[in-house]
């Protein structure tokens, strides 16, 4: 008998990559061959009704293989790392209980972060300075709105994409409430320690003209089947604007922009195509700073991602902590003890 003092954390996967980078379906392969239940790790799939433009697992996936964390908020709401983070390891844990694996899937690259590294003593969210931050930004523009962080916090400036709006809104908001820098902040709180040990996967495009070339040819296929439908009926709701994290979400933002006569239907395509290309290219990038990560190339000649990313799983992976897990080899089939569980959405 182990030891329960001294017995090894329990393990989780994390499987990331850039967007169109085929995540998804890798997630769904894995899931028929591993004892694992998936958590999305997605800042854009929490919201209902973000559905076609988010990339989100069809009902006919979902029923396959339950995601946890998609289809948790309005999207007049807003949602957090902290919260993603706290809402992880609560259904971690409770997948573990049941002998199983978390996989997390997904591209917000900042919630793999905090999950792992955990998160500053930040103060909340404070719903009258982001209005007034966002009005501000309507006026100026974001990239105004980013200088002015600059000056404010240098460090934050540089780290931070002149046109991820969302983290420049929760900078500005931070230094707002406290008076203090971002990071100055961020350094005077460690971080909590991992809770799991992580196993860190990464799909890795090594063609980025065929990515750009997907990228386009995905966009277009949402159009096909009823993004600008499914914005129209976001913006008929009446209760949102394009400043709230959900509808700046690539690809919403632009056809909000279409819908309000801002743009026209080719400069739409071509503006949403292009802001895709730039997140994948930060994915990217992100992600070869990254520690610890196992990269694996995208579907592509030869043996596929899963193939590979199986047998790395089977000689990583062993039966550790409460969990007891066991992976089945390629073509097994599923555990007789499907603890599958039916998340939110």
């Amino acid at each position: 008998m182990p030891d329960m003092e001294h017995e090894a954390p329990d393990r989780a996967i994390l499987l990331m990559g850039p967007t169109a980078s085929g995540k998804s379906a890798l997630a769904l392969a894995l899931h028929e061959r591993l004892p694992v239940e998936i958590v999305s790790v997605d800042s854009s799939q929490v919201y209902r009704g973000l559905d076609i433009g988010t990339a989100k697992p069809t009902r006919a996936e979902q029923a396959r293989a339950p995601h946890r964390l998609i289809d948790i908020r309005d999207p007049a709401e807003t949602y957090s790392a902290a919260e993603f983070r706290a809402d992880a390891l609560r259904e971690m844990h409770d997948i573990t209980a049941a002998g199983r694996i978390p996989l997390l899937v997904g591209g917000t690259m900042f919630y793999f972060r905090a999950l792992e590294f955990g998160l500053s003593d930040l103060p909340s969210a404070d719903a009258a300075v982001r209005r007034r931050l966002a009005d501000e930004a309507r006026a100026l523009g974001w990239p105004a709105m980013h200088e002015r962080l600059r000056a404010l916090d240098p460090e934050a400036g540089r780290r931070i994409n002149p046109n991820d709006a969302q983290r420049i809104q929760r900078a500005l908001e931070i230094h707002a409430l406290t008076g203090r820098a971002p990071s100055e902040l961020g350094r005077a709180a460690p971080p909590a320690p991992p809770p799991f040990h992580f196993i860190k996967v990464a799909l890795m495009p090594d063609d980025r003209a065929a990515l750009h070339d997907l990228i386009s040819r995905r966009f277009q296929d949402m159009l096909d089947r009823g993004l600008v439908a499914e914005v129209e009926r976001l913006y008929r709701r009446g209760d949102l604007n394009p400043e709230m994290p959900s509808i700046r979400t690539v690809g919403y933002r632009h056809v909000w922009e279409y819908l309000t006569k801002r743009i026209n239907y080719n400069q739409m395509i071509a503006r949403a195509t292009a802001a895709t290309r730039q997140l994948a290219k930060r994915q990217m990038t992100w992600l070869r700073r990254y520690p610890g990560v196992q990269f694996f190339n995208a579907p592509g000649a030869g043996k596929g991602p899963e193939t590979e990313c199986l047998e790395h799983l089977r000689k990583t992976v062993r039966p550790v902590g409460k969990s007891g897990v066991i992976i089945k080899s390629a073509g097994a089939g599923r555990p007789a003890n499907n603890n599958s569980h039916n998340g939110p959405g």
